[in-house]
């Protein structure tokens, strides 16, 4: 399989040597990046769905972790943010259409995994918005063995109070031609450019808060702000139909800081209590980011994720 190579910028933490990344075009014609890491000998490939803001850098470091163990790692630029075709003017306010324009994203790379032949199995491993995309594919019959996710967004953190507020501003603001703009206290920077480390939401490591930073000043096409209206609307309306249905029939491991502040909790454990194959692992003293975390913490998850992948690889 033949594809436009694509920049993979590896001046800033970069990720396993043999990385490369390619330009791929969706079902309806956007543009998204790419990115794998080859590992020889591999026994498996981690189809990686990032978070909204991410980009296929960032999880360079993961990548090394998991050629340590023996496994492939592919991932995405979504629509609108990375590298990938941006969804408005501003390229800084993050945007969707409709959130299953995102399946059209996993389609593209499931068509790039098997066109460039990577080592099966696959398994998925999604992180917050990934989550959620995550779970609609696997619910719709992703091939993949196994899954793990890290705080996935199955529910946005929002006061009981202004939960309806959000909801009816999502609805309102696009019918009146400002669905473009910003829900009240979002910013159009990235939320690590202008909160300081003490206190973050992402993670207690503050080199890994640094290489997000390092990565954004060196490279700040990279950057998106906060989401849009319609953003917000498609994401609460995607959860809100995906709380309703019954988990897939899949071995799964779902990762949760004990000071998660951006997800809705409460929806992880409820879906976790009933996934049959599923395990909900609590990790202390951690944020958002898992796979983000103090070395500690971070190893011991992509361990359990490997060690769930590997006890699932099945041709």
């Amino acid at each position: 399989m033949k594809l436009p190579p694509a920049p993979l910028f590896t001046d800033v933490y970069p990720g396993p040597d043999t990385g490369v990344a390619h330009w791929v075009d969706t079902s309806d014609g956007k543009r998204v990046r790419i990115a794998h890491w080859p590992v020889e000998g591999a026994r498996g490939t981690v189809l990686l769905f990032p978070g909204r803001t991410e980009y296929v850098e960032k999880y360079g470091v993961t990548a090394a972790e998991f050629a340590k163990r023996g496994l492939a790692v592919i991932t995405i630029d979504w629509r609108g943010q990375g590298l990938a075709d941006r969804m408005l003017p501003d390229r800084r306010i993050g945007y969707v259409n409709v959130f299953s324009d995102y399946q059209k994203d996993v389609a593209a790379l499931m068509r790039t995994a098997r066109g460039l032949q990577l080592p099966r199995p696959f398994f998925l491993l999604a992180h917050s918005m990934g989550g959620c995309i995550g779970l609609r594919a696997v619910m719709e019959g992703l091939s993949v063995q196994a899954a793990a996710f890290t705080a996935p967004m199955w529910g946005i953190r929002l006061a009981p109070h202004l939960r309806p507020i959000a909801t009816a501003l999502s609805h309102l603001m696009p019918q009146i031609g400002q669905g473009y703009r910003l829900p009240f206290g979002t910013k159009p920077e990235p939320y690590i450019d202008t909160a300081p480390f003490d206190d973050n939401m992402l993670t207690t490591d503050e080199s890994m808060y640094d290489m997000m930073r390092d990565q954004l000043a060196a490279h700040p096409d990279l950057s998106l702000g906060g989401p849009s209206y319609v953003w917000l609307r498609e994401a609460l309306s995607e959860t809100k139909h995906l709380s309703l249905r019954a988990a897939p029939s899949l071995p799964c491991i779902t990762f949760l800081g004990s000071n998660e502040r951006i997800v809705h909790i409460g929806r992880i454990k409820d879906r976790m209590e009933n996934w049959k194959n599923g395990q909900l692992q609590m990790v202390q003293g951690a944020e958002h980011e898992i796979l983000m975390e103090t070395p500690v913490l971070r190893d011991a998850a992509i361990d359990d994720i490997a060690r769930l992948f590997l006890g699932n690889a099945k041709d």
